[in-house]
């Protein structure tokens, strides 16, 4: 299987807010969120824009042998003190799921040698499992970074962090 990230354009923010309508399905038990009255999960629009307007942010599309079979969505870190890139949030359709995808992407994005911040929440069992495995087999140590969102069951990483 071909798998290739898409960098996508603004006027393609449709077609990540679509996707992302499963993405919100899938995490809608944990989150505990509903629909809104016209059947959609909401999603925040402004953030959403930001993929294409800030600096060291970007929404791409996977393609499995030229199909969309997810998205990847980078954002710079807003945490005090680590300037490094986010990665965000990881869908991946549940067709092209355990066939190695998330992995070869990681290593793709994020095998570059630079500081990463890596983000997940403890609730989402499916991520939580994935980027476990990851951190286990991370060639370098990970660093756990506390956050106040921790209460909330986000755990943040950094990975690859500088040598000192």
């Amino acid at each position: 299987m071909q798998i290739q990230l898409l960098p996508t354009r603004a006027d393609q923010l449709p077609l990540i807010a679509n996707l992302y309508q499963f993405y919100a399905y899938e995490s809608s038990d944990w989150e505990q969120e509903d629909v809104e009255t016209d059947g959609r999960f909401y999603i925040h629009q402004p953030h959403l824009q930001r993929y294409w307007q800030e600096p060291g942010w970007s929404a791409q599309l996977i393609l499995a042998d030229g199909f969309i079979a997810g998205f990847l969505l980078i954002e710079r870190s807003e945490l005090a003190g680590i300037d490094a890139p986010e990665f965000a949030d990881l869908f991946i359709l549940k067709k092209y799921r355990r066939q190695g995808i998330g992995r070869a992407l990681v290593q793709q994005v994020m095998g570059d040698g630079c500081p990463w911040l890596l983000r997940f929440y403890r609730q989402d069992l499916l991520a939580c499992a994935f980027c476990q495995q990851l951190l286990r087999e991370w060639p370098r140590p990970a660093r756990a970074v506390w956050t106040e969102q921790e209460a909330d069951g986000l755990l943040t990483y950094l990975l690859n962090p500088p040598v000192h």
